[in-house]
C-alpha cells in the first residue's frame, strides 16, 4: 500500500514539473514589464528566456522520475 502512496506523489511531482513552465509563461501580467534589468536587458525578456534551460531542467527532471526503478541506467 505505501507504494501506490509513493507512486501517486512521484505523478503529482512529474505533473507539478510539467506545467510549472506552462503556467510561468502563459501568466504574462507577472512578468510583463521593463524593470528590473538585467544587462541592460528589460525583465520581460530575460524572464522569457531564463524559461529556456529551465523547461529543459523541468523536462529532465519529469523524465527521470517516470523511468521505471529497477531498469539499469
Amino acid at each position: 500500500m505505501a507504494r501506490t502512496g509513493h507512486q501517486r506523489l512521484r505523478h503529482v511531482a512529474v505533473a507539478v514539473l510539467l506545467l510549472a513552465p506552462a503556467a510561468g509563461l502563459l501568466w504574462v501580467p507577472w512578468y510583463a514589464g521593463a524593470g528590473p534589468q538585467l544587462v541592460g536587458t528589460p525583465f520581460f525578456y530575460w524572464y522569457q528566456l531564463a524559461w529556456v534551460p529551465g523547461s529543459g531542467l523541468c523536462l529532465l527532471a519529469a523524465y527521470a522520475l517516470t523511468r521505471k526503478a529497477g531498469r539499469d541506467p
